[in-house]
């Protein structure tokens, strides 16, 4: 029996079991098939669906043609056919007529299109081949997407809620080129329990209004830090780490799990990771053939005998083969690196999340089953996120932001200078930190209007005006945070580098922080902003009080999580660092 078939005895779709409920603009679920009278809408065949504005040539399983005006996939053919309204209700006189126009009608008053809209939009999911059509589980079919989805318990590694409504949010994407499991063989490395092969970190802003997807290189030299890997029978196995190895080796090594892999990512980014989603080469054809294939653009023709990936200059919808074929090749594009590949992925998932926010996928509810039924199927996540609800609830949140604010970008690597044939590479430090603090203060890369925003500007006033000097700079400081003894190493570096004398080691603070502070009086303004400078410090970290300090009373810094170490500035740039590549959701470009 076929997912379209599953569920029922009688064989009856799914998809076709939902119907538009026009006071709500919501899709509701009606297993009355009994045709008795029921105030619930009638099923039709579905929303009107647009037809393609433009020729594209299509591609599957290494066949091309030209895209006509056809029907599309989940459309009946015919004439297009819209959702009615609901049917009419018995007058007065008990006979069923027309709808009245009435102000007391309650029949007259559909739901407006802008609601219905709003209801559809965040079902249609938002991350490429790994969020599409996760949240369709809003519609009630949890249980059914739960049977899909395949769980790992990450222990400490996560974060056991779903996301926090007052944090930003980060999600690992990991593409695993295993060749065990159905789908995955014939691949070449027969049998292999696959690494982290392609690595996405979602940065999800506080205020959901923008989003960051940073590439982590496959073949970047790094240290894996020792990681705990949970046990059928619940119990921790401590699986020791390994230095100066590639970061792929994070996933399948030695009995390491994804929950190793986040672990991986934070010791170089400084970022936690919430969740993980993970998948393997069949999900890419699967879930790229659900959604009626991913359209791409090639500014020349290609021709590779590795990945079979055979297609003309041009634009192509690809789907299945071909599409598992373009995001797997090395030898087409650019240098014919990793790197470029990372790239060519970029733009396959921002025309996938492009593809996902059309009306063509968000106004088929048989589209949409089909993909929340691949995608779940597909994913293999962390227990925090193991079910349709949470899943559901996690898609509706990264809903949220715009598609013209994700900016993909890649971690900044230099050639491993210890290889004479480059294979690998190694962190840019001075331009990767820079990056990884933005993120960390959840600075968006794309300029982005927003209360958040507004009120960043509104601190960072704060830190505008005349400084005074550092003799006159009174500060106690207090360590919250994580770094043994930065108390004492930062009063020790204000004294003899910066010139502050007047500041004085008060241990631990009262209870731990997470962000570093400021605390001063009005008429210390001056002094706060030369400290502020001398720190690093961020316009979030001033707290001016409303009465002046009196007499030699001292400024309070408690150096929060935030804090690495004396001389190291602790805000992050508000500008993306030159030369940092990018690329944004938004547009399409063209693989050269």
């Amino acid at each position: 029996m076929d997912a379209q078939s599953r569920g029922r005895a009688d064989g009856i779709d799914p998809a076709d079991q939902w119907v538009l409920n026009p006071q709500t603009g919501d899709y509701e679920l009606r297993l009355n098939h009994s045709g008795g009278d029921s105030d619930a809408p009638s099923r039709t065949s579905g929303a009107r669906v647009p037809q393609s504005r433009e020729p594209v040539r299509e591609s599957s399983g290494g066949r091309r043609g030209d895209r006509r005006n056809t029907a599309r996939e989940g459309q009946e053919s015919g004439p297009d056919r819209e959702v009615p309204g609901q049917r009419g209700r018995r007058s007065a006189n008990g006979a069923r007529g027309q709808e009245s126009s009435g102000p007391a009608s309650r029949r007259s008053r559909k739901a407006p299109k802008a609601r219905r809209k709003k209801a559809l939009l965040w079902t249609g999911g938002t991350m490429a081949f790994v969020l599409v059509g996760l949240s369709v589980g809003g519609y009630a079919l949890y249980q059914h997407f739960n049977g899909n989805l395949n769980s790992v318990d990450v222990g400490g590694s996560g974060n056991k809620n779903v996301f926090d409504t007052d944090a930003p949010i980060n999600i690992l994407i990991i593409g695993t080129d295993k060749r065990t499991g159905k789908g995955n063989e014939g691949y070449g490395d027969k049998g292999s329990e696959g690494h982290a092969d392609t690595n996405i970190l979602f940065h999800v802003s506080e205020d959901r209004t923008n989003a960051t997807a940073l590439s982590i290189p496959r073949d970047l030299i790094t240290d894996i830090p020792d990681c705990k890997v949970r046990q059928p029978d619940g119990s921790d196995k401590v699986v020791s780490g390994t230095q100066n190895v590639r970061f792929n080796e994070s996933l399948g090594q030695k009995g390491r799990n994804a929950g190793c892999t986040m672990d991986t990512v934070k010791e170089i980014t400084g970022l936690k990771v919430d969740h993980f989603m993970m998948v393997d080469f069949n999900a890419v054809k699967e879930l790229s053939t659900a959604v009626g294939g991913v359209e791409i653009c090639l500014a020349k023709p290609v021709n590779d005998p590795d990945s079979h990936l055979d297609l003309s200059a041009g634009e192509h919808r690809i789907q299945g083969e071909d599409a598992l074929a373009f995001v797997r090749t090395r030898h087409s594009f650019g240098n014919h690196g990793d790197l470029d590949r990372i790239k060519v992925q970029q733009q396959f998932i921002a025309s996938m999340i492009r593809q996902m926010q059309s009306d063509d996928t968000l106004t088929s509810p048989t589209k949409l089953y089909k993909l929340a039924d691949a995608a779940t199927k597909a994913l293999t996540v962390d227990t925090g996120i193991g079910t349709g609800k949470k899943l559901a609830s996690l898609a509706q949140e990264l809903s949220k932001v715009n598609t013209k604010n994700i900016t993909f970008t890649t971690v900044p690597v230099l050639d491993n200078p210890a290889e004479k044939v480059k294979a690998t590479v190694v962190l840019n430090e001075a331009k990767a930190e820079p990056l990884f603090a933005m993120m960390r203060d959840d600075t968006s890369l794309t300029e982005v209007k927003s209360k958040k925003k507004a009120e960043k500007s509104k601190q960072d006033a704060l830190l505008k005006g005349p400084k005074a000097a550092a003799a006159d700079v009174r500060v106690d400081v207090f360590n919250g945070g994580k770094v043994p003894g930065a108390a004492q190493t930062t009063v020790t570096w204000l004294q003899n580098e910066q010139g502050v004398l007047k500041s004085t080691n008060k241990a631990n603070a009262p209870a731990k922080a997470a962000k570093t502070t400021l605390e001063y009086a009005p008429n210390q303004a001056d002094q706060a902003r030369a400290l502020a400078a001398m720190m690093g410090l961020p316009g979030s970290a001033m707290k001016q009080g409303t009465t002046d300090a009196e007499g030699l009373q001292a400024m309070v810094l408690t150096l929060g999580d935030d804090f690495k170490g004396a001389g190291t500035p602790i805000a992050g740039p508000v500008k993306v660092p030159a030369d940092i590549q990018q690329a944004n959701a938004d547009k399409a470009e063209c693989a050269k």
